[in-house]
């Protein structure tokens, strides 16, 4: 497969982390993106191929993609329906087009309607970041991330052992789903979340009064709980036009839900009041821990320090002469759910652990949640 050319309409975040995960694991892979501004530089680009990660850039599907084995659509959702269209008259019938949307039913529909349902498996990297952008992707991203895979009911087999073959070899853990299971489980551990987070924020927003109180005293869970309410709200808005039957449905079933507990707290149901935290706090705790799911996870410890000058800047500078990058650090001052005072966040799972060894030394307690 050294001859093998792979094509990215979208050279973003996932799409340059993809593009760099295949170029380790195979630098003779042939890799090329399309540039849709035709009349200007794409920095992105031009930056992938100073770096050596893409092999061409091409300003003409028609040129640049007919003799592709692979592309990866990591547009946002709505484009990639659309340069499926302008794909389908230009491909060769042995390329395979995938995506990375985080909602499969609408592009399913659209391989579909345009007959490529033996060329196209459906794609959703569980993975991301705050940030932004080519210059932010990295091949790690992907590392022991679930990368959901969606076959159509004639994508031929050997097009789903070879994205298999694929994804593992980027480090990803794949995962097989129908495309409307897929979209059922992402509306109920992520979109519907989202809502609720931005929601809850809102709420709390319109509630309060003119001295902001409960803005200053939301720090510690509050803010915790409601971290993904800050992604971004483009992205969310076309998740949520793209995935509504799905979203409205476990929106309703959250609501009913949300309606019971009023109804319990009317009545004054002890045993339905304790019951909910109670099955709640059983089933969140046998969530495995370790594997990357849809929702970015933190990596963050929470530890107890003295009340004395420098005491922040000594953990600091041994984390430092430790070679530990520490991505963010600050003092929980409402700590009425929370243990420890000192809050730090590291931007990795082995970093993470470095830092708990090391303060274990140094006879800091620790807490992990």
């Amino acid at each position: 497969m050294n001859d093998f050319k792979i094509g990215f309409i979208g050279l973003g975040l996932i799409g340059g982390s993809i593009a760099k995960a295949l170029k380790k694991v195979n630098p003779d892979y042939h890799l090329t993106a399309y540039q849709y501004h035709k009349d200007q530089t794409h920095t992105d680009l031009n930056d992938a191929l100073s770096d050596q990660v893409l092999n061409s850039i091409t300003t003409s599907l028609e040129e640049g993609f007919a003799d592709c084995d692979l592309i990866f659509l990591c547009a946002p959702v709505l484009s990639n329906i659309k340069y499926l269209k302008e794909l389908k008259n230009i491909i060769k019938p042995s390329c395979i087009v995938t995506d990375v949307g985080s909602v499969k039913g609408n592009i399913h529909q659209a391989v579909e309607e345009l007959k490529l349902e033996n060329q196209f498996i459906g794609g959703h990297p569980m993975t991301g970041s705050e940030k932004t952008g080519y210059h932010n992707s990295y091949a790690l991203l992907l590392e022991n991330a679930y990368y959901i895979l969606t076959p159509t009911e004639k994508t031929p087999l050997e097009i789903t052992k070879l994205m298999f073959t694929l994804v593992n070899q980027m480090g990803s853990i794949p995962i097989l789903l129908d495309s409307k299971e897929h979209d059922e489980i992402t509306a109920a551990i992520s979109h519907v979340p989202h809502i609720i987070a931005a929601q809850l924020v809102n709420l709390v927003r319109e509630s309060d009064d003119k001295a902001e109180k409960m803005r200053a005293l939301a720090a510690g869970g509050f803010k915790d709980i409601t971290r993904i309410a800050s992604s971004s709200p483009a992205m969310w808005q076309n998740i949520c036009l793209t995935n509504t039957a799905s979203i409205q449905r476990l929106l309703g079933r959250y609501i009913a839900s949300l309606c019971e507990v009023s109804t319990a707290l009317s009545n004054m149901d002890e045993t339905y009041l304790y019951k909910i935290f109670d099955t709640a706090g059983e089933y969140r705790s046998s969530i495995p821990n370790k594997s990357i799911g849809i929702i970015k996870k933190v990596f963050e410890i929470y530890l107890d320090i003295v009340d004395e000058a420098g005491a922040i800047a000594t953990i600091a500078t041994l984390l430092a002469s430790n070679q530990i990058s520490i991505k963010n650090i600050g003092i929980i001052h409402n700590r009425e759910f929370e243990e420890g005072v000192l809050r730090i966040e590291f931007y990795d799972e082995q970093a993470t652990e470095k830092a708990i060894q090391l303060l274990h030394k140094y006879n800091y307690r620790i807490y992990e949640r």
